[in-house]
């Protein structure tokens, strides 16, 4: 499997704790993890395999850092990306937003051409809208550590049993379509 581009914005630790599960599953070796407070936005296209994680603040906004450099997304091809999203919020206290700021991001690098996996069952969530939900799925593995706390790490950990095959099998899709474009290029050139 490929490396993967782990991108992160917190604010309270939250999402940070959440990356840094997701890199001690994975293992070092398999992924580089990012602040996107300390990073340029464009170093994700220097990865095929990406997550980012993001919460949602008050009344569905992206996190400051993220917010602040949402805008360049749209200057970046995501073209044979393949994004795991995962998103913190509140399902009670802002039950009409939750997860609304995954819902943006997972919106934005979808149609910056990534292709998204990884989705999450709604069942069980006590919210009452969400621009993350798309019929009974979020866009993304959905964490509320303000009331849910002891089911994050489970979680985490299932999310990760779905998406890690997927990337798996990207990479090796991406290593095929590699090889039959090394194939035809030979037949060209020896033709």
């Amino acid at each position: 499997m490929d490396k993967i581009g782990l991108f992160y914005g917190s604010d309270t630790g939250n999402t940070q704790f959440v990356a840094e599960k997701i890199s001690e599953r994975i293992g070092i070796s398999g992924i580089d993890v990012f602040d996107v407070r300390d990073v340029e936005i464009r170093k994700i296209t220097s990865y095929t395999l990406l997550i980012l994680g993001i919460p949602t603040w008050f009344d569905g906004e992206l996190q400051g850092d993220w917010g602040d450099q949402f805008s360049e997304l749209e200057h970046i091809d995501l073209t044979g990306k393949t994004v795991a999203l995962y998103g913190l919020g509140d399902q009670f206290g802002y039950d009409l937003y939750f997860l609304d700021a995954l819902g943006i991001l997972a919106e934005k690098v979808e149609s910056r051409g990534a292709s998204i996996i990884g989705e999450w069952p709604v069942a069980g969530y006590g919210h009452t809208k969400s621009k993350a939900q798309r019929g009974d799925v979020f866009r993304g593995c959905a964490l509320d550590m303000d009331n849910e706390p002891d089911l994050t790490e489970p979680r985490i950990d299932k999310w990760l049993d779905m998406i890690i095959p997927e990337f798996e099998a990207a990479t090796a899709k991406a290593a095929e379509r590699k090889t039959a474009n090394q194939m035809t290029t030979t037949t060209r050139i020896e033709g």
